[in-house]
């Protein structure tokens, strides 16, 4: 691979932002009277709302397309954003125009593992929601692009059985990737390390279905004061993942599971180098008190044979990657986030690649992501099509022209630095409004 106009690019962490008629397909007339729908707030933005709570604004972390200028100003509405974050047809026109072949998308509005949903009064209506979720995830959006999107399923983590169920489900529809917090235990769900969840582990193990765990940085990593600078959380952000990827690491049960494979998103790679080697020097040093088992393995073992880990633009960690092992290397786009850089992204991503082996190269930009999740475009799409340059020839017709907000009630976050609570207060709080929730096989009987 001489030119970047020859990457074939597989971004394994990018978002959609769901369209408003997302359930109309999915669930009867009688259902949809009790599903997720959006309404427009008195300060003129549309937020999704169910159970008559709001949930998240329409397209609160979707900045593509907008003025870097802008991309702190939360979004009115759909008008306010590019239309390939919600439309599926035009999603693949940004991604032709970006040289992105294959896109793995996780949700917006019920948060990145459907958290949203977990809360719910009514556990049985949450689990319709749930099914009706996948179902238009799944048979619309993935469906309207075959060889584009590598499915990406949400569960009812609030009950196992139910959760297995779903898993099963969309398994036979093709999907095998479930979404899955990072860090259970912040959302009031039992810890990784509790018993309930060894059939989802084993379920995994056995079928190959990959979970897949997207950083939840707004809980994860906390503002440090209203009046701190933005910047400072922006920067700190990825680093949230480090606590949940010990706790995975440091589990008892990788060796009972060893196909089992966890996906750590929206992180990047340049702190995995001291991690690793902090890991291992923790079990030489203290695994005679701390009673640590990995099986004859080291933890840096483990973590190859189990972990995957994205990256978006990291030249540090690239420069060492020969320390990580590019077996456990993947690439995100984070489309359409702030951190995406659309419609340059293999400009970008090339000054960072150019100087790896040819193999390490496709290894990271898409061999992985076609092993892990048993993706294989080739099989509806020729080769020769999926380049960067081919890609981008069908693109032509689309305008790339950043558009403006013309309308927001946030001039003032133009005028002077903006901080923590600047951010929050435009947010309305949604992000930091969930509460721990019921757990356990009785909980959708119980809780209807």
């Amino acid at each position: 691979m001489k030119k970047m106009k020859d990457l074939v690019l597989v971004s394994v962490d990018d978002h959609v932002v769901e369209p408003a008629d997302m359930f109309t397909r999915h669930l009867s007339a009688q259902c949809l009277a009790a599903a997720p729908h959006v309404a427009v707030n008195p300060d003129g933005r549309a937020v999704w709302l169910f159970e008559d709570r709001p949930v998240s604004t329409i397209g609160r972390h979707a900045a593509v397309g907008r003025p870097h200028e802008q991309w702190g100003l939360t979004p009115s509405g759909f008008s306010d954003l590019r239309e390939g974050t919600y439309n599926a047809s035009r999603r693949i026109d940004d991604m032709n125009a970006n040289g992105i072949l294959g896109s793995v998308n996780f949700p917006s509005f019920p948060g990145f593992a459907g958290q949203a949903f977990w809360q719910a009064r009514d556990r049985t209506n949450a689990a319709r929601v749930v099914r009706a979720y996948n179902d238009w995830h799944i048979d619309e959006w993935c469906a309207s692009a075959p060889g584009r999107f590598i499915p990406n399923a949400i569960l009812p983590l609030w009950d196992i059985d139910l959760t297995l169920a779903e898993v099963r489900r969309v398994l036979d529809k093709g999907c095998r990737s479930i979404c899955f917090p990072d860090n259970p235990a912040a959302y009031g769900l039992p810890a990784i390390h509790d018993d309930l969840w060894q059939p989802l582990w084993q379920l995994c193990n056995d079928a190959g279905v990959v979970l897949n765990c997207h950083l939840d940085s707004e809980r994860q990593t906390p503002h440090a004061s209203p009046a701190s600078p933005i910047d400072a959380w922006l920067t700190a952000a990825p680093f949230g993942v480090v606590n949940s990827a010990a706790d995975w690491l440091s589990a008892s049960f990788w060796f009972y599971y060893p196909q089992l494979k966890v996906v750590l998103t929206s992180s990047g790679i340049g702190w995995l180098p001291y991690f690793l080697e902090r890991a291992d020097q923790v079990f030489r040093q203290h695994s005679a008190w701390t009673r640590a088992n990995y099986g004859g393995l080291l933890p840096s073992e483990v973590f190859r044979r189990h972990f995957m880990i994205s990256l978006v633009d990291d030249p540090v960690g690239l420069a060492h990657c020969d320390r990580l092992g590019t077996d456990s290397i993947l690439w995100a786009a984070d489309y359409p986030h702030a951190d995406c850089n659309w419609p340059n992204t293999p400009e970008t991503l090339w000054e960072s690649l150019n100087t790896l082996a040819e193999d390490d190269i496709r290894k990271i930009t898409h061999e992985n992501a076609m092993r892990l999740w048993h993706y294989n475009p080739f099989a509806t799409l020729a080769p020769q099509d999926c380049t960067v340059a081919a890609l981008r020839r069908q693109s032509r017709h689309v305008d790339i022209t950043p558009m403006p907000i013309q309308r927001h009630s946030e001039d003032r976050l133009m005028q002077r630095r903006v901080t923590s609570g600047d951010v929050l207060s435009a947010a309305g709080g949604l992000a930091a409004s969930t509460p721990a929730m019921h757990h356990g096989r009785e909980a959708s009987k119980n809780q209807s």
